[in-house]
């Protein structure tokens, strides 16, 4: 555990979807370290309890759900409050794809994408929202930058994205006079177990740095703190943004070098 200077969550409760790796477990270690209680989900059982030993017992739970089940999100919320008798954020961070075009892809593949993208934020967000209403909590959500641009070979998981984008914007509208802040974070491609057989070919890796202005891949703890920069108070008068965290990649305009 790191210790920090302040403590941004001292008092919080927060519920980490997609916790057992990647952006969601470096988001539940940062949360825990500046104070908050945390509730980590998944569907990967054995890995949040790996997780859990490392963590203070006393701040912290988990409970396995497959967040395309209504029933499995709901009873995870449920614990989160019957745990820690609150909630102040709701953080999701959920996300599976299939590479392919559209017409390379089938159909079923849509179903299976947009239950864990789509549904499942909304089946978190419906369930947490009577109780972020007390606390006049804050969401963030993990969205991507294909979900504001398009790629050429990731029709669903772009569409998936940029429902939660849409998302982001009509709950924050929705929701601001409840005093509920909703923002959405938009990585680009981060390096975490679900990217980690990309990043084994040079050439891609290579590729994909050149075109990200500061040189380097997104690491998950980059995208840790945007979360919780959002979720913080330091994030107050923010709401219905979506960040880009991409190293600069959505500020290029893809021309080469003009010749002198």
């Amino acid at each position: 555990m790191n210790k920090q200077t302040y403590q941004r969550f001292d008092g919080k409760v927060a519920i980490v979807m997609g916790a057992a790796s990647g952006i969601g477990a470096a988001t539940a270690r940062r949360l825990i370290d500046e104070g908050a209680k945390v509730l980590l989900t998944d569907r990967a059982d054995s890995a949040l309890e790996k997780i859990l030993e490392e963590l203070p017992q006393d701040r912290v739970d988990i409970a396995k759900a497959d967040v395309s089940k209504r029933s499995e999100v709901e009873a995870a919320v449920a614990k989160a409050v019957e745990r820690f008798g609150q909630l102040d954020l709701l953080i999701s961070n959920v996300g599976v794809s299939t590479v392919g075009t559209l017409e390379e892809t089938d159909v079923d593949d849509w179903r299976s994408i947009c239950g864990t993208n789509v549904d499942g934020s909304i089946f978190a967000t419906k369930a947490a929202l009577p109780y972020l209403k007390k606390t006049r909590g804050n969401i963030v959500y993990t969205a991507s930058i294909s979900g504001v641009g398009g790629d050429k070979n990731t029709f669903f998981y772009d569409v998936s994205k940029g429902a939660v984008v849409q998302m982001t914007r009509a709950l924050a509208v929705e929701q601001g006079p409840n005093g509920i802040r909703v923002n959405a974070i938009c990585p680009a491609v981060t390096r975490t177990g679900m990217t980690e057989d990309m990043f084994k070919n040079e050439d891609y890796v290579k590729t994909l740095i050149s075109a990200i202005p500061l040189g380097r891949y997104g690491k998950a703890e980059d995208m840790a703190a945007a979360i919780l920069f959002l979720a913080s108070d330091d994030a107050s008068f923010i709401s219905g943004h979506i960040m880009l965290v991409d190293g600069g990649l959505s500020a290029w305009n893809g021309q080469p070098p003009f010749l002198k």
